[in-house]
């Protein structure tokens, strides 16, 4: 069985793109969150081996989000996703935790080389 992933980000649209990369590169999908209140929850429950990360959310943002996964759990495994021009942020992400990043719009072989890297 594929490693299992949380993905968050507000868009449908989004999370449609990388569902559809993972599920054709053997990962399974162990759910789905629109917002950082509803990841957090969501990592509790289902206990993915790794987490992609939208950062600017509705509710609660993905870096308060990754601190409170990473509060959770240390060993939290995370990657934040951002669109062009949130390099700030990035780093603050990084800071509070996330071990990478993918850019907006994802590209397959980005995708799948940041979850190779985190997942060792």
């Amino acid at each position: 069985m594929g490693k299992r992933v949380l993905v968050v980000d507000d868009a449908a649209f989004m999370r449609m793109m990388i569902k559809d990369i993972l599920t054709k590169n053997g990962y399974e999908v162990a759910g789905e969150a629109e917002n950082g209140a509803k990841a957090v929850e969501l990592y509790q429950e289902l206990k993915p081996d790794v987490v992609t990360m939208d950062i600017t959310m509705p509710e609660m943002d993905g870096i308060a989000a990754v601190k409170a996964i990473r509060k959770m759990d240390p060993e939290a495994k995370i990657i934040m996703c951002s669109a062009m021009g949130q390099q700030l942020m990035v780093m603050e992400a990084i800071q509070a935790g996330a071990k990478d990043f993918i850019v907006k719009p994802f590209q397959q072989e980005r995708v799948l080389q940041a979850l190779k890297k985190v997942l060792g």
